[in-house]
């Protein structure tokens, strides 16, 4: 059975929004121009605070990549939610999600699904959006998700 809100439906899946990481450089977590809201890009963090690091298969499997993908579509409901002024205001418009991995890699929707499937959980119709899922050799300390997304305020 659906939850009525989108506070419920989070509460349903054991889950609560993480405080909104600080900035590790010249940037904001989030940005609001008007009814449009767009998340600076955020990698997993272990509970210390310490950057997951690991390249995709060769070093953590798909799997594991999901859920570090899931990890980080909570931090940017959390990001969105305070600019939106709570979960109930979103609808996600766009995700971008890119994957530190091996050249011959081809699966990086499967790891990105992690944050889209946390979107449509939580935020039901609103949770569904466009995307891109896109591999890199490298990414920011060696992280193996980045994602960043755009969401719409419903006011």
């Amino acid at each position: 059975m659906a939850e009525d809100t989108p506070e419920q439906r989070l509460a349903a899946l054991g889950l609560t929004l993480p405080p909104v990481p600080k900035p590790i450089g010249s940037y904001v977590p989030w940005r609001r121009e008007g009814d449009m809201l767009w998340t600076s890009g955020q990698g997993p963090r272990r509970p210390d605070g310490v950057p997951v690091r690991g390249k995709v298969p060769s070093e953590m499997s798909v799997e594991d990549a999901y859920g570090y993908a899931r990890l980080v579509g909570l931090g940017l409901l959390a990001a969105a939610a305070e600019g939106a002024g709570g979960l109930s205001k979103l609808r996600c418009v766009k995700v971008l999600g890119m994957v530190n991995a091996t050249p011959e890699f081809t699966d990086h929707p499967k790891v990105i699904n992690g944050c889209s499937d946390l979107f449509v959980a939580v935020l039901g119709e609103n949770g569904k959006h466009a995307r891109s899922a896109v591999g890199f050799v490298s990414l920011p300390n060696q992280i193996p998700v980045e994602i960043e997304a755009i969401f719409r305020v419903l006011d």
